[in-house]
């Protein structure tokens, strides 16, 4: 006998299917060039259902984000879980912010449309919920005790700007080694030698 799905699980399985459709759509043509129909039509769904759980195609788009941001945040979690300094963490976490970004199409979705689309203040909300965090959270153990949170939230701040235009730039064909290498160097300038 089967086992009969809550209404619950049906509706969690229904948006997850939207948000997986929308993703690729995305990923594949961007958000302006995606349109709901094509949405409901990867999913398998209907207009109704998609409007049953998401406003519009901004609120799905932004589903998609906070989504693709905490797989990035997860990656760079893991990528640094076994650092042996704080400096290590934050360099190996560079190193899983860059593989993630190089997924075709982020980029443009995170970099891109998303501060377009939802507002860069939208997209500053999902990042210190999400990887800003982790990189807060690795700049204040290297700095130690003696770092303000002001100086903390400023360096991460201007590192993730970095880390963002080091993606822009390999992104447009730029050499995605030099880029990496830099960034460890400066990672190692701005935080100190390790203690």
């Amino acid at each position: 006998m089967q086992e009969r799905r809550s209404n619950q699980d049906r509706r969690q399985e229904t948006r997850r299917a939207l948000i997986s459709a929308a993703r690729a759509l995305f990923l594949e043509k961007g958000y302006a060039a995606t349109g709901t129909p094509e949405v409901v039509a990867r999913a398998g769904l209907t207009r109704g259902a998609l409007y049953h759980h998401f406003k519009d195609k901004q609120a799905l788009f932004l589903a998609v984000v906070e989504a693709e941001a905490a797989q990035i945040a997860a990656g760079i979690a893991a990528g640094s879980a076994d650092a042996q300094t704080p400096l290590a963490a934050l360099n190996a976490g560079a190193q899983a912010y860059f593989a993630a970004m190089r997924v075709p199409g982020r980029v443009r979705l995170m970099l891109l449309e998303g501060p377009a689309v939802l507002s860069p203040e939208t997209m500053r909300r999902i990042d210190l919920e999400t990887g800003g965090r982790e990189l807060r959270l690795g700049i204040a153990a290297a700095l130690g005790q003696a770092a303000t949170v002001g100086q903390v939230d400023t360096l991460a701040d201007l590192i993730s700007a970095m880390f963002d235009r080091a993606a822009l730039a390999v992104d447009g064909g730029a050499e995605r080694l030099l880029y990496e290498e830099t960034m460890r160097d400066l990672l190692a300038r701005l935080v100190g030698p390790e203690p």
